[in-house]
């Protein structure tokens, strides 16, 4: 058996966990393999809205497995909060929840720290969402962090505190003022951990391999997008993991043969959130005119996301280096109020030259796009279920992409409910 991954190939919100949502019939095991709470997957059906921090996507579907891995970096606290917001749906959390003991923790100094790191860097900061995400992280690759497995250790709070005195001598560094905020956060934290104590904390590792070796199909999902990796992506404007396919490996202990289909998910458009570089954001009134029809707000911070048009140098670079073999179209009716719609197709650098690759120096040159106008379809796509149905115009774009992209868009978002979805038989590209 395979391990089929989806994941984003922009900046993040591209509409992950519908799509997770919409395909975990097809699997008995969904996988979160990496990042934190920064990263909210939104579900819509039967008129609810719901938003998964660090939960899989799978878990609306009582026969499925949800596992946490160990390429994540959980909050208790968030995660209590998740849990207990899932209350009024009945779902069995206690048997089909499991927690990697890999996975590495969150404390409360950890967002004190992401606050005063974001602070000292004024106008230079990244746009953190201040979760405690990147130091944590941090903490982890120097061998000095905690793990969910601590949290049923014996020496847990002696553990916990030879860190936190770690993280007050930096923050008496930074001048930061944090007594009041730690201890109230501390009380809240030490609740979590109690909490969760009742769910199941595995060695998820060996549970992937061993439902893979049982001939249980499975889905690792990401989050984030791969333009967001902290090696490929638009660095320092990035996140503290890798959000690509590999991320799969590592964040699950999958051996690389195992990969399966990677589904590659992109918005029609481009959204981003925070800082960094973003070649085709719009700052006018079409812009602005996107943002509102898409809800681009975002779904953990409520911020406004930068809205642009779609980038073509920057998604045949995610579907590179993800090894991409298909592709999932989402948000397509945002465009229906567009008489025209734009596709970036190369970038001109500085010195006058066209390339249609991602360049290293993104951050530090401004790059101009270069856009392909198509018509709009300028119509409705409510009550659509088949690609036949699809307005010609709508039908000419998503051709054009798939010729540019040699890859088959296989499944084309019309809404954001599980059911406004087409699915489109693989075409051969």
């Amino acid at each position: 058996m395979k391990v089929d991954v989806l994941l984003g190939l922009q900046w993040g919100d591209e509409g992950k966990g519908k799509i997770v949502d919409v395909l975990a019939p097809q699997y008995q095991v969904v996988a979160r393999f990496q990042g934190g709470p920064n990263a909210g997957h939104t579900l819509e059906f039967d008129g609810f809205k719901h938003v998964l921090h660090q939960i899989p996507s799978g878990i609306f579907r009582p026969e499925i497995k949800n596992i946490i891995g160990n390429g994540l970096v959980l909050d208790p606290i968030v995660l209590k909060k998740e849990i207990e917001g899932l209350a009024k749906y009945n779902l069995p959390l206690q048997q089909n929840l499991f927690i990697s003991k890999k996975a590495a923790i969150i404390i409360p100094t950890h967002r004190l720290l992401d606050a005063a790191y974001e602070q000292a860097k004024g106008d230079a900061k990244i746009g953190s969402t201040l979760r405690g995400i990147g130091p944590a992280y941090q903490d982890k690759v120097a061998r000095q962090g905690l793990r969910m497995g601590d949290i049923v250790s014996p020496g847990f709070k002696e553990k916990y505190e030879r860190l936190v005195n770690q993280h007050k001598v930096v923050l008496d560094f930074y001048k930061y003022d944090y007594e009041a905020a730690l201890t109230e956060a501390e009380a809240t934290f030490f609740e979590a951990t109690e909490f969760l104590k009742q769910y199941n904390f595995v060695d998820t590792e060996y549970l992937v391999n061993e439902s893979l070796e049982a001939g249980e199909t499975v889905l690792a999902e990401g989050a984030q997008g791969s333009l967001l990796d902290i090696d490929f992506g638009s660095y320092p404007f990035v996140t503290s993991s890798n959000t690509t396919t590999a991320g799969a490996c590592t964040g699950l202990g999958l051996s690389p043969r195992r990969i399966g289909e990677v589904y590659g998910i992109f918005k029609a458009y481009c959204t981003r959130v925070g800082s960094g570089p973003f070649p085709t954001e719009l700052f006018d009134e079409e812009g602005e005119r996107m943002r509102q029809e898409g809800r681009e707000f975002g779904s953990t911070t409520g911020r406004p996301r930068r809205c642009g048009w779609l980038d073509l140098p920057a998604l045949k670079y995610a579907i590179m280096i993800n090894g991409v073999t298909q592709l999932v179209m989402m948000k397509v009716d945002v465009l229906n109020i567009f008489d025209e719609i734009k596709i970036c197709t190369h970038y001109q650098m500085p010195d006058g030259t066209l390339t249609d690759r991602f360049p290293y120096d993104l951050c530090h040159n401004d790059v101009t796009p270069v856009y392909k106008t198509m018509k709009g379809w300028a119509t409705s796509l409510e009550n659509l279920h088949t690609y036949d149905e699809l307005p010609t115009e709508l039908a000419a774009y998503i051709n054009f992409l798939e010729a540019e992209l040699q890859l088959p868009i296989s499944f084309i978002s019309t809404g954001p409910d599980r059911e406004a979805i087409i699915h489109r038989e693989a075409q051969v590209v």
